[in-house]
């Protein structure tokens, strides 16, 4: 019997397709484009999938990192060949550092079209290099290779991304022809050899990992002056770290994206009083859970009260990742950040926190910040900083993302955030894909959203906006617009190229960008005005709001730095 390519490379995506839902699969994340044919009827006929749709490969990719980061879960993403598979990378790189579950099926020219200049045709094979867990690279489906070989080759990388996360990368060349009225049952044969995995919902070839492990972590770290620290983690994580904080009585620190705060908020401006870092000096043991901490200044203060004053320092994460940026002596304990807590909890039930309290003398440091910002607010109106102390405020239980750049910095600073699920790209920290990624997160979680960016990132990620419009649940865009990269103003660059070279001012508002893509606008002139109409979108809205909170290009930094010398003052 001669062979069908087409009902053949339609078999090949059936399997595959059919064995990763069965590794939680539920959502697949397709572009447009012909040699992806066999893939995208597949997915479309599979019942357990739901198909999210994007004309632009790069905002496809973040659209599936969104989804994967609120879900949980792995996202498939399907792209055709040629320069569509390279437009993934920065999705594909976020996910390597922040841990997403990507599985991204490329559809690819048979071997011998590609180097031979052959149309859309590129070498795909490792591509995305060191960025992924692992790749796959299949060969052109054909008889004479068994489908239980196309499973057992699928499986040991799916298992490979259930062990270490980030995105798996699987190539699949299809010959032409691409379309055909062909009849599969002609194959029954071939598929004979799966029929039993087939009438079934077990994975073809599974593998069990043991999940229980020994804590060891010795006694004596109870008895220090202690610190915890809590990064970029889930909100459940973060508050069984606050659990672990309180039972000791130690300071708690909060990045804004573990969801919560603490007595002794404002950390990255307090620091910077001399008597407040001086106490906090006093850390004789540092546990940090979560990585991707904002703070610079806590970042520095971490690694001088280590290296300098010999603090043990513990982290917690849920893999194994090296997280050390400055190289530091760590003991890292690789563990489900709850389960740590409540093993460790229990090991010392009778523990007495001897060192409980010895940073409460930090607390009005926090306190008088709060008083200062509060009084920013009544003087000055609608400012960036404003938006950022707003979020300490909110009357609904809306999740948030963060946006890169300033805005995150000032939620670090100013923000004090109450048990909300927080998103963010920090792992990259790049601003593209931003609008993108929120819509996936927002997609994922069904509920309302605040999302907050700057004016360069989403002038970057534009065209995601589509990808908004018939939003289920309500959602708040907030567009800071200063004119460009204001958060120059922040950083040493070279003051006569600033505005030129790094700033690059635009001039541009958004309303024609809301009218574009269909969605609501509003442009607030006063605070109160922005803090009615974000509230009642939120609590009651339908669909997308973009508000446009335009600001003089200099205002937050010049604002940022009359704050600071108010707190060396303290």
């Amino acid at each position: 019997m001669s062979q069908d390519q087409a009902v053949l490379n339609r078999i090949w995506c059936k399997i595959i397709l059919e064995e990763l839902t069965r590794f939680g699969v539920s959502e697949v994340c397709v572009a447009p484009g012909s040699r992806s044919t066999p893939l995208v009827l597949e997915a479309d006929l599979n019942a357990k999938l739901n198909l999210h749709t994007h004309y632009d490969e790069r905002g496809l990719g973040f659209l599936a990192l969104g989804l994967a980061k609120a879900s949980d879960k792995p996202v498939a993403v399907i792209v055709t060949s040629g320069t569509a598979v390279a437009n993934l990378l920065p999705a594909i790189a976020e996910a390597k550092l922040t841990g997403e579950k990507l599985i991204v099926l490329t559809a690819d020219r048979p071997v011998e079209l590609v180097g031979c200049g052959a149309n859309q045709a590129i070498v795909q094979n490792d591509i995305f290099s060191s960025h992924v867990t692992k790749a796959v690279y299949l060969p052109s489906p054909d008889v004479r290779l068994s489908l239980n070989w196309l499973l057992t080759s699928l499986d040991d990388v799916c298992h490979q991304q259930e062990q270490s996360g980030c995105a798996i990368h699987i190539n699949c060349p299809f010959p032409e022809p691409l379309y055909s009225n062909g009849d599969i049952s002609l194959y029954q044969d071939y598929l004979g050899t799966v029929n039993g995995w087939l009438h079934s919902e077990q994975i073809y070839s599974a593998r069990y990992f043991s999940a229980s492990q020994d804590i060891q972590i010795p006694q004596e770290v109870f008895s220090k002056k202690g610190v915890v620290i809590v990064g970029s983690v889930s909100l459940k994580e973060a508050l069984a770290a606050k659990k672990f904080a309180e039972k000791l009585g130690w300071p708690l620190l909060c990045d804004p994206q573990s969801g919560i705060n603490s007595q002794w908020a404002h950390f990255d401006l307090w620091l910077q009083n001399a008597e407040a870092k001086e106490q906090l000096n006093q850390c004789e043991q540092i546990i940090q859970f979560g990585s991707r901490i904002v703070s610079k200044r806590l970042n520095h203060w971490l690694e001088e009260q280590v290296n300098q004053r010999y603090c043990q320092y513990g982290y917690v994460s849920p893999n194994s990742d090296r997280n050390n940026a400055a190289h530091l002596p760590q003991h890292h304990w690789v563990s489900d950040i709850s389960d740590w807590v409540e093993s460790v909890l229990e090991l010392w039930t009778a523990l007495i926190p001897v060192q409980s309290g010895w940073a409460d003398s930090l607390i009005p440091y926090s306190v008088s910040i709060s008083q200062l910002a509060k009084l920013h607010l009544s003087q000055q109106g609608l400012t960036e900083i404003a938006v950022a102390l707003e979020l300490s405020n909110s009357k609904t239980n809306a999740a948030l993302f963060l946006g890169n750049s300033l805005i995150v910095r000032l939620a670090d600073m100013f923000s004090v955030i109450d048990q909300r699920d927080v998103y963010s790209n920090r792992g990259a920290s790049g601003i593209d894909g931003l609008v993108a990624t929120a819509a996936g997160v927002h997609r994922a979680i069904d509920k309302s959203m605040l999302m907050i960016l700057g004016d360069t990132s989403l002038l970057y990620d534009l065209n995601s906006l589509a990808l908004v419009r018939q939003s289920k649940h309500p959602l708040v865009i907030v567009v800071c617009n200063n004119d460009g990269g204001a958060i120059f103003d922040l950083l040493p660059v070279p003051s006569e190229k600033r505005e030129a070279l790094y700033q690059m001012p635009h001039g541009m508002n958004f309303k024609a960008a809301a009218e574009q893509f269909g969605l609501n606008y509003a442009k607030p002139e006063t605070f109160s005005a922005y803090q009615s109409m974000v509230q009642e979108h939120l609590q009651s809205g339908e669909g997308c709001l973009l508000v446009e909170v335009v600001t003089p290009p200099q205002q937050a930094s010049q604002q940022i730095k009359q704050l600071t010398a108010q707190v060396h003052a303290l």
